[in-house]
């Protein structure tokens, strides 16, 4: 039986559609809950805010949100994290989330609802970092020095 990657589904059909797994996308990706159509990239540089999935070094599958585009790679983040990945160039990316199917309805991510929410993650990074930076990084470093 043949085995195919999501490159293979993307050149073959020109869109992947599947359900995704962990948690760096909250509160726009709920795991194993919604369904995602990525479409093949194009020759076009993404631009901020869009969610391209990747193919890190390591041979991982990634989908998070561009938060800078530099010349040569972008900045990437997920929704739901405070560190940003750089150095991920465009022979990285191999397709772009274009919508994503929850409870049965079909959002796209041009839509306005699905810009604004982008357009809010991007806003409220900073504060995100920090927010999640003390509570995954410094708040169990304190309780462990508190209670043990």
């Amino acid at each position: 039986m043949p085995t195919f990657n999501f490159e293979d589904i993307l050149e073959r059909d020109g869109q992947l559609v599947y359900t995704n797994t962990g948690n760096s996308m909250m509160p726009l990706l709920r795991e194993h809950r919604d369904i995602l159509i990525i479409n093949r990239k194009t020759d076009k540089r993404l631009r901020i805010l869009d969610c391209p999935l990747f193919k890190r070094d390591d041979g991982k599958y990634v989908l998070h949100r561009v938060m800078w585009v530099r010349k040569k790679d972008y900045v990437i983040c997920g929704d739901n994290q405070w560190y940003l990945e750089r150095g991920i160039s465009d022979k990285h990316i191999i397709g772009v989330l274009t919508a994503v199917i929850r409870d049965g309805k079909r959002l796209e991510m041009n839509s306005f609802k699905m810009r604004l929410y982008s357009v809010l993650q991007w806003l409220f990074y900073p504060m995100r970092a920090l927010w999640l930076f003390f509570f995954q990084c410094i708040l169990p470093k304190l309780k462990r020095k508190i209670f043990h």
